[in-house]
């Protein structure tokens, strides 16, 4: 049999592509010998045919950039998209809610006056309309007035 349906039949059986079937140069005689699927199976049964691994992407790069970004390179006002206020991370923004529920918290408890119901205070605090834990109890000053 030709080699090149050899080839295709290993393929086959392998669950491979043509360019991922490997023959032996040595037993290339031997190979194109072969008649049907079971001699096909038979030769990858002794190594004559195999299956080439699957290339991968090499991290290798991604690497020595994640070095350099460590070391504080290519952080430059170039590299930067987004404000500074986006660049911060969600740990930044988690230590900041948490205050202002804090301080909210105390407020409710005191007994004082707001001009919104409470939930939709939350929300807000959620959505990050106050900037700090002072705009909060700046909203009980306006409501007294």
């Amino acid at each position: 049999m030709d080699g090149k349906k050899a080839r295709r039949m290993a393929a086959q059986i392998l669950k491979a592509g043509e360019t991922k079937v490997w023959v032996s140069p040595e037993q290339a005689k031997r190979v194109s010998e072969a008649m049907t699927k079971d001699d096909i199976r038979a030769l990858i049964k002794e190594r004559i045919i195999g299956k080439r691994s699957v290339q991968q992407h090499s991290r290798g790069r991604a690497r020595t950039l994640l070095a350099k970004k460590a070391k504080g390179r290519k952080k430059g006002r170039g590299k930067r998209t987004g404000t500074k206020a986006a660049r911060r991370g969600k740990e930044y923004w988690m230590k900041n809610v948490r205050a202002q529920r804090r301080v909210f918290r105390e407020l409710r408890g005191s007994g004082a006056k707001f001009k919104r119901p409470a939930r939709e205070i939350y929300l807000m605090i959620k959505g990050n309309y106050f900037r700090g834990k002072n705009y909060i109890s700046t909203m009980v000053e306006e409501a007294k007035k």
